[in-house]
């Protein structure tokens, strides 16, 4: 990949801690980069928003959060509304790289993260929204036989070094709060992996071929 040191870049998640689990460690690795970060669940949550917000000042990236539905249920979200809802909330530009998650998640499963790049690849294909390239997380759990693991066959796959994943442990267990016994503590990779579209016709193939490439 061709790197610019300064790019608008925008990552777009389902939840607050997403940005920071799946690809804190590329941020910080990248000061000079200009990132926008959407959370789109978790928007009015007392507890959760404040600490993205803090969150955002230790990546140095400016955001915004929605507000859609994130309960247990985990019922599905309608895909138009979720569709206008990225485009709402994330400024009308180009970006160089839109960063978002797998269509089949970062581990088995959650519908939110799976909804939302699913989203994230039809906007981009529809030309609803822009960008030279597109990221998606490339992350697995061995259908929960452990904690999710940077994938290494993929196009994108960084070391991070100690320092940096201090920094982002750091974002996890201090500025969002979690144990240091809880899932999200213990997973915080120390290593990321991303999947690299460079073309959304690429991008929106391999999702009707179920993530699989041919």
């Amino acid at each position: 990949m061709n790197e610019i040191k300064q790019k608008d870049v925008a990552i777009i998640v389902a939840h607050p801690d997403d940005e920071t689990l799946w690809a804190g460690g590329t941020i910080l690795s990248h000061p000079t980069w200009n990132c926008f970060i959407v959370s789109l669940c978790r928007g009015k949550d007392p507890e959760r928003a404040p600490k993205f917000y803090n969150a955002l000042k230790i990546l140095k990236s400016e955001g915004i959060m929605g507000d859609l539905d994130d309960s247990p249920e985990q019922k599905p979200l309608d895909q138009k509304m979720l569709e206008q809802t990225i485009i709402e909330l994330l400024p009308a530009k180009h970006y160089h790289l839109i960063i978002s998650h797998n269509p089949s998640g970062e581990y088995t499963r959650h519908l939110r993260h799976e909804e939302v790049s699913k989203a994230v690849i039809k906007l981009w294909y529809a030309k609803k929204i822009f960008a030279d390239e597109l990221w998606t997380f490339a992350y697995e759990d061995g259908k929960r036989k452990y904690c999710p693991k940077a994938e290494r066959d993929v196009e994108i796959y960084r070391k991070l070094t100690k320092q940096i994943w201090l920094r982002k442990y750091g974002i996890i267990t201090e500025t969002y709060g979690f144990e240091e016994n809880s899932w999200e503590a213990k997973t915080t990779p120390k290593n990321e992996a991303f999947r690299q579209f460079t073309n959304s016709f690429t991008a929106v193939k391999w999702l009707n071929n179920g993530g699989v490439y041919l």
